[in-house]
């Protein structure tokens, strides 16, 4: 299991549009993933799960992954999440 810490770099934060790309993300890799803000944690690969999330730009989150491909699942979230497309 892999847990980062990631603070979003995205214009409109984790809003609609951005919260479908990051659902798109997790579902390539078949580690579970979930995303974590300070209350609630959420499973990465569940868009409606994922639209309660929306959270501003310069947030900090925890992503954690477990499975064979976390590695690679927490690093292109990663730099996803910091503006650097995935």
């Amino acid at each position: 299991m892999i847990k980062k810490n990631v603070k979003i770099n995205l214009e409109s934060g984790l809003d609609v549009r951005p919260v479908a790309v990051l659902v798109q993300v997790a579902n390539r890799y078949s580690s579970q993933i979930y995303i974590r803000n300070d209350k609630h944690r959420f499973n990465a690969k569940s868009i409606m799960g994922m639209m309660t999330l929306c959270t501003e730009n310069a947030t900090d989150l925890e992503i954690t992954a477990d499975g064979a491909d976390e590695e690679e699942a927490v690093a292109q979230i990663e730099k996803y999440l910091s503006g650097q497309s995935a």
